[in-house]
């Protein structure tokens, strides 16, 4: 049974909601969003609440019940909070700015690393180190986070390099000298 699937969303006030032959549209303050859905699952739209169902207890329909569950409630949370996305950036002489609508690295190479935002994210620097990331489509935040952090991974040694703000680094010890 899935336990993600069978949890209602609530849908907040500005919120609009519309289904139309397997086609999901949310509306909200911050946007727009649209998505196809699976044909194995049904959305139930009622006063302030979303439900999830499937027509078969099969185990594929359970498990694109808690897919659609999450993928409908991220879209939700999208519209009308937004998610948002810290990178901190460690190195000497390591830095990023925004120009535009383009992230300007400095990692070490010889010359500076140029990355494109895609539509619907943007981005903003602070303290030359930390890049905000923000948008409100979750899946495709998350994927312009992680072609950045792939920039320039963080190495365990010196923990130089691009991760998450929340990121744990397990740091190795070097060489030691012996006798």
């Amino acid at each position: 049974m899935s336990r993600v699937g069978k949890k209602p969303i609530p849908i907040p006030d500005k919120v609009q909601i519309t289904l139309k032959a397997g086609h999901l549209t949310v509306k909200g303050g911050k946007g727009t969003l649209e998505r196809d859905l699976h044909e194995a699952v049904d959305l139930n739209i009622g006063d302030q609440v979303i439900t999830v169902t499937t027509p078969s207890e099969d185990r594929k329909s359970r498990a694109l019940q808690g897919l659609t569950r999450s993928l409908v409630d991220n879209m939700v949370t999208g519209v009308h909070q937004g998610f948002v996305r810290v990178l901190e950036i460690n190195g000497i002489g390591y830095r990023a700015e925004v120009k535009g609508n383009t992230l300007v690295l400095s990692l070490g190479y010889s010359s500076p690393v140029s990355f494109t935002l895609p539509p619907g994210i943007s981005a903003s620097v602070e303290k030359n180190t930390l890049v905000r990331l923000s948008g409100i489509d979750k899946e495709q935040l998350g994927q312009t986070a992680a072609s950045i952090r792939s920039l320039r991974p963080p190495e365990p040694y010196k923990g130089k390099g691009i991760k998450y703000a929340e990121e744990r680094i397990m740091r190795k010890a070097g060489k030691t000298g012996s006798k």
